[in-house]
């Protein structure tokens, strides 16, 4: 059985992959320091709670699970908190990633696998835009990641006897599971599906749709909605990838196509059935009118195959993981 050592698996999106690698047959053990992650969300293997920039613990950790391969999803992810406290997010994303490979290369760990983000690209002049498109981020988030990435590719080309990795660039992930038992449970989303579902259960008294004047068909931007059991699809495909004795790379993960804002606002309001009130308001800075990923790049070289590309099912998919947690919040009153 391989070992399979998952940093942040207590989070929105590690949890989901922790699943699906339990699922699978795989010995996971998570480390995560709880900042932004739960505990219950953690359905297979062992938790160990911990910091990556404590050092000691992590590389002891590391040593006594002895994994086949390491997985990274630990990091801040707010674009308008990175822009606010950019400092924060280097240390968090880039520094502790650092950290973290330091112990991985101390231990011979030959496999890791990243979690990476769309941000890398900033505003690209194509759509669909493609792994080889220009790396240049508009805000801290992006840059801390595409600095991550700088250092997988050069210790990759430093040691490719012995060290491998496959960075995964998401889209714009949503849903939850099927079975209900886990999903986005971040104590303040920013997330679009989420913020609007949460309106729809009256969390919030309005959603924000900011800029209505893009070039686009309705005015709002347009992004690329996965679904987050076929982005823990996609880590186990890089998972067996790197296992196969595949060589380092990096793969959009996305549909291909997107939807606009208003688009996933009318939906939620008809899956809901709450007419919640949109406040419309100015752009928010940086936002690109449109993006979406070329995704043949990934279906060719890992034979990753979506199973939910449909944001109908995505949206109820979240309103029915909504309202288990309301379920769960009104039953320990």
């Amino acid at each position: 059985m391989k070992k399979i050592f998952v940093t942040g698996g207590a989070g929105y999106i590690g949890s989901h992959v922790v699943k699906a690698l339990g699922e699978a047959g795989y010995e996971v053990l998570t480390y995560d320091n709880l900042a932004t992650g739960n505990r219950w969300a953690v359905l297979f293997g062992d938790l160990v709670v911990g910091d990556l920039g404590d050092r000691p613990l992590l590389t002891e950790t590391l040593r006594h699970f002895g994994p086949d391969a390491v997985m990274h999803f630990a990091a801040s992810i707010e674009v308008g908190e990175s822009v606010a406290n950019p400092l924060k997010y280097y240390r968090n994303n880039t520094l502790n990633a650092l950290q973290l490979l330091e112990a991985v290369r101390e231990l011979g760990i030959p496999r890791f696998i990243f979690s990476s983000t769309a941000a890398v690209y900033g505003i690209p002049k194509t759509i669909p835009v493609s792994e080889t498109a220009p790396l240049m981020p508009i805000n801290p988030y992006g840059a801390s990641k595409r600095m991550s990435e700088q250092l997988l590719a050069d210790l990759s080309q430093a040691h490719p006897d012995s060290f491998r990795y496959v960075a995964l660039r998401y889209f714009n992930v949503a849903g939850a599971d099927a079975g209900g038992r886990i999903g986005q449970a971040y104590r303040n989303p920013t997330h679009l599906i989420t913020r609007a579902l949460k309106t729809a259960r009256g969390l919030y008294p309005s959603l924000q749709l900011f800029g209505t004047d893009y070039p686009t068909p309705d005015g709002t931007c347009i992004r690329d909605y996965i679904h987050v059991d076929d982005l823990a699809e996609a880590h186990l495909a890089a998972l067996r990838h790197l296992l196969d004795g595949g060589g380092s790379d990096i793969f959009n993960c996305g549909y291909g196509h997107g939807y606009s804002v208003r688009e996933v606002i009318d939906l939620a309001k008809n899956i809901s059935g709450v007419d919640f009130l949109v406040m419309e308001a100015d752009r928010r800075k940086g936002d690109p009118p449109a993006l979406t990923a070329r995704s043949d790049k990934i279906k060719e070289v890992l034979a990753w195959q979506p199973q939910h590309d449909n944001l109908e099912f995505i949206i109820r998919s979240a309103w029915q993981w909504e309202q288990e947690m309301e379920e769960r919040l009104n039953s320990r009153s």
